[in-house]
């Protein structure tokens, strides 16, 4: 078909809408998807099974709920991280902790503590290593603030989550801290590992019949708030992971892998309560102050949410 027939086909289709009913924003994004994605049908000679192909996959998709695997894996989500980086370069933000993706595993309601929280809870011990993640929450003029509100959340050594895994305890892995007055926190878990998409799900069957692999480097992710900040979406990678630059989400960044220290000193850890060395990251959040204008940091999207 030309250009001119599909045109006037996506004219039939966009004049069966009513005037006075309906969004008009959500006219326009569909209609700008729709003109695409008949342009593309077009231009790359798409035939009718394999338009129903991708319509069986998307509904697979939607009862394995992956969506929020495949909008990190195609790059979509980091796209947003980057949009919003400019939104706020362009109003003179700049320098703080970098954002990158939140992913589909955060789950509301984690216990909430003051300053420190251990995190695990005590399953993953032997076969695990002890970690101490200390810091503090800034804002841009490196002021400490109080009170700031620190959600930590991560994986098991299998690359499992709490919640998701339904044999894990209740929020393991999972916790709320609320800086000191000098904005500190702590808090103690243990070091994650990577892992990779479902095995045989939707997103590993989208990244395979594209040549891409669907694994994770072992990661930390955080959100940081405090009133009259913007909200920091963010996650820390480790350095001698083989995924570190090669995250099927894109979510690597530049100043988010911090150094990891192994403490031997004696004292140290006995001071930890513990009898074998353990790992320590010093790692502070710097927020920026909220101003008018642009996007709320607060991305509005579906989360889990359970009750402890």
């Amino acid at each position: 078909m030309t250009r001119a027939q599909i045109d006037g086909l996506l004219q039939k289709i966009e004049s069966t809408e009513k005037i006075e009913a309906g969004s008009e924003r959500a006219k326009a994004i569909l209609n700008r998807i729709l003109r695409d994605l008949f342009y593309t049908i077009e231009d790359l000679d798409i035939q009718p099974d394999e338009v129903w192909t991708a319509v069986n996959f998307l509904t697979q998709a939607g009862q394995n709920g992956e969506y929020g695997l495949i909008a990190a894996g195609l790059g979509i989500e980091h796209f947003l991280d980057l949009r919003m980086d400019e939104e706020e370069a362009k109003a003179g933000m700049t320098g703080g902790t970098p954002r990158t993706i939140e992913g589909p595993l955060y789950v509301a309601g984690a216990p909430k503590s003051k300053f420190f929280a251990r995190i695990d809870d005590g399953t993953e011990v032997e076969e695990g290593e002890v970690l101490f993640m200390q810091g503090a929450v800034l804002d841009d003029k490196n002021n400490p603030i109080p009170n700031a509100i620190v959600e930590v959340w991560h994986a098991n050594l299998k690359g499992n989550y709490s919640y998701f895994d339904q044999s894990m305890s209740d929020f393991n892995l999972r916790g709320t801290i609320e800086t000191d007055e000098k904005g500190n926190y702590q808090f103690r878990s243990i070091l994650p590992c990577g892992y990779a998409v479902p095995p045989g799900g939707s997103t590993e069957t989208l990244l395979s019949a594209i040549g891409r692999h669907g694994n994770r480097p072992s990661h930390i992710h955080f959100f940081v708030s405090a009133p009259g900040f913007r909200k920091l979406t963010t996650q820390i990678n480790f350095e001698d992971d083989p995924y570190l630059w090669d995250d099927f989400a894109f979510a690597t960044r530049e100043g988010l892998v911090p150094d990891l220290t192994v403490i031997t000193d004696a004292e140290k850890i006995k001071e930890k309560g513990l009898d074998q060395p353990f790992s320590s990251i010093d790692f502070d959040f710097t927020l920026h102050k909220e101003i008018e204008g642009i996007h709320d940091a607060e991305v509005e999207r579906l989360r889990a949410e359970a009750v402890a």
